[in-house]
């Protein structure tokens, strides 16, 4: 995997998520996780408080290189390959979390999850007046997307981290690709492929019955 605590990009997340379907609405899930790799840029930038989030997604990063690189390798190349071959073969756990703690399907979910929260948020911090709190647009974000799936105790201390975000417009110069006006405009162009993506995948999950894996 590349660096990643080198600084966030937009433009890499905007360019992995515009190559991430192809013809078929497949989700390719090489260029699915590079857009990972550039999000998880963006949650070290957020300060140590979010390590913790940072750590789960690079740790399920891991778990689908390892899958895209073994020897089953031929059925992980699109989000709609892989359900089919685990769903296929019986590879989920779909009661409880026992014969394949780290499937695909169960890895992925976790990270479609996030991927809602930080769609979310950007697209607020994108529409948002220059005087918005940005400590308030991530809360209201987590709460309509991953508090759901946090027991109470994390999702205090997720709302108590919140409060040391910077302002709108630090946020948007760490994008890294020009004034904030640049940035806000550039968002506007990447959040439809996150959008998309997001919901091809959201369909193909309900209709395996696959969002609700333990």
């Amino acid at each position: 995997m590349d660096d990643l605590e080198s600084d966030f990009n937009l433009k890499v997340v905007l360019t992995s998520f515009k190559k991430c379907l192809n013809e078929q609405g497949e989700v390719l899930l090489e260029h699915y996780l590079t857009g990972w790799r550039g999000l998880v840029r963006f949650l070290n930038s957020l300060g140590v408080m979010f390590s913790f989030i940072s750590k789960d997604v690079v740790a399920k990063l891991q778990i689908m290189e390892r899958l895209r690189s073994g020897p089953r390798r031929d059925h992980y190349s699109s989000l709609q390959s892989m359900v089919a071959y685990e769903v296929g073969n019986q590879l989920v756990d779909l009661q409880c979390r026992s014969s394949h703690p780290d499937s695909g399907c169960r890895t992925v979910l976790r990270l479609h999850r996030a991927l809602r929260w930080l769609q979310l948020f950007l697209e607020s911090l994108r529409t948002s007046p220059e005087d918005a709190r940005t400590s308030t647009l991530c809360t209201d974000s987590y709460n309509a997307s991953l508090a759901a799936y946090h027991p109470w105790i994390v999702r205090r201390a997720v709302t108590v981290a919140f409060c040391t975000l910077p302002t709108r417009k630090v946020f948007l110069e760490t994008m890294n690709v020009g004034p904030p006006e640049q940035a806000v405009e550039m968002l506007g162009e990447a959040l439809p492929f996150i959008q998309h993506v997001y919901d091809i995948s959201q369909k193909l999950y309900e209709e395996h019955a696959l969002l609700d894996l333990p």
